[in-house]
């Protein structure tokens, strides 16, 4: 790597150009991207609001992408509906699986029963 200032050539790993003091950006600085951030709506968290309500396993992962999507690349913005969405996917998810545990023992009691 070459110090825009004087010209020296200079180690890759080195922040200030030896000959002249010149602060030099270093070239793995560059290559490394920093997150993206945007400025637009996290639609993906209000989608997995939304489908937390009907569909709530897929609301819970949609809303877990949108929570971790809205700390990076939405600086924020959805993370309170993307939490929403996860707690409302979570409690309805394990509603479900009692209910489904209810019926199933309900039902083998009663066919035990009858036979």
């Amino acid at each position: 790597m070459y110090c825009n200032k004087c010209g020296t050539e200079i180690p890759d790993s080195a922040s200030f150009c030896p000959t002249c003091g010149f602060p030099v950006k270093n070239q793995t600085q560059d290559t490394a991207q920093a997150p993206q951030t945007s400025n637009g709506e996290n639609t993906l968290a209000i989608v997995g609001f939304i489908l937390s309500f009907f569909f709530a396993i897929i609301g819970l992962i949609v809303s877990a992408v949108a929570l971790h999507k809205a700390k990076t690349v939405y600086n924020g913005r959805g993370k309170g509906l993307a939490i929403a969405g996860i707690v409302i996917g979570s409690i309805e998810t394990i509603v479900i699986v009692l209910l489904v545990l209810f019926y199933v023992s309900f039902f083998a009691t009663l066919f035990s029963a009858i036979a």
